[in-house]
């Protein structure tokens, strides 16, 4: 825009002209738990489209006795078998066209008209967003043992790909009425033996359990759950913290949290009336990256994120604001996945 532009930015249409009192930029709420989880997901840059997984089965066998003197048994080669996967390509794009600078005030100023470097930085800003609840629905969908796509189609089902199955949902029966002394703690202990087991003995730091609103409110006002936290210390917190929404406690040697999706609580969320549960740090879910498409990136490690302006360089008449990344959520043990469902889950 023309330094040498004057304008009247007090007698512009309508839009130039709103109430200053009424300038706030509604936002939603972009979720990023599982983003932000220390030693969940393991990042790998990779150089080209394709990321290899090699399997090996190292698991333990008991051996047969043999009589004194013959020769042991010997042991073959470990059978192993590598299977490639592609990344995806997630691309976002906003066109800044100069009509849209032209005589509008700047969002929030009484007597400035909007620049071109601002108005871009804004677009920057917004898919960026967009690329971030990309990047955590990838990731929720990871923890369930599937690479999801924004329509709910799948685009790897980790469990097929390498012939493993996801145990069946645990129902935890929160609605019952008069359940068993130490009902829910059972159904905890056998998450914990079900994920433990399916590692085959790799390492882990934790088991986290990520809640539907209904199944946390359900969990936390059971009367096992709170008679847990009744007779000691931790009273104070079942009077002000446990079942706070989106918030988190530990139960049962799992650590479960309220998870926060979207604010329609449907485009990236748990169900409802469901738990999943997970191992961190067990080095189970991966994160690959390839590289861009450009020359530029061509046999580079792959960053998370490409961003670029494109110009119109023959009529100087519009800018593209783009951004791309090329990434890949990876579950190479969904057998150590479990899930669990209140009654009214079905």
């Amino acid at each position: 825009m023309s330094d040498s532009l004057s304008l009247d930015i007090f007698n512009q249409d309508a839009f130039s002209a709103i109430s200053l009192s009424a300038a706030v930029d509604k936002i939603d709420y972009v979720p990023n738990f599982l983003d932000s989880m220390p030693g969940l997901f393991e990042q790998d840059s990779v150089r080209t489209e394709q990321i290899w997984i090699e399997e090996r089965s190292t698991g333990a066998v008991v051996l047969q006795t043999s009589p004194r003197g013959t020769p042991p048994k010997n042991e073959g080669m470990d059978i192993r078998k590598a299977r490639s996967f592609r990344t995806v390509r997630i691309a976002d794009a906003s066109r800044v066209l100069p009509s849209e600078l032209q005589n509008i005030r700047a969002f929030g100023t009484a007597d400035q008209l909007m620049s071109l470097q601002i108005e871009i930085s804004r677009r920057q800003q917004k898919i960026k967003r967009n690329m971030a609840l990309t990047w955590e629905n990838l990731k929720l969908g990871a923890v369930q043992g599937s690479a999801l796509d924004a329509d709910g189609s799948t685009i790897y089902n980790w469990a097929t790909e390498f012939s493993q199955s996801i145990p069946a949902e645990i129902n935890f029966d929160l609605e019952n009425a008069s359940p068993a002394s130490g009902a829910v703690r059972k159904l905890c202990t056998e998450v914990v033996r079900s994920i433990r087991r399916g590692l085959k003995g790799k390492p882990m730091s934790r088991i986290v359990g990520i809640c539907g609103d209904a199944f946390w409110d359900d969990f936390t006002a059971h009367k096992e759950v709170r008679e847990t936290y009744k007779n000691w210390a931790a009273a104070a917190d079942l009077r002000n913290d446990v079942g706070a929404a989106w918030s988190g406690f530990r139960y049962g040697e799992i650590n479960f949290f309220n998870y926060r999706g979207t604010d329609d609580n449907s485009t990236v969320a748990v169900p409802n009336t469901k738990c999943k549960f997970f191992p961190v740090g067990s080095g189970i879910f991966r994160w690959a990256m390839s590289p861009g498409e450009s020359f530029e990136f061509v046999n580079t490690p792959g960053q998370l994120v490409y961003s670029r302006i494109v110009l119109d360089k023959d009529r100087n008449s519009w800018a593209d604001v783009e951004e791309y990344s090329y990434p890949l959520p990876i579950c190479t043990m969904p057998q150590a996945l479990a899930a669990g469902k209140n009654t009214s889950g079905g």
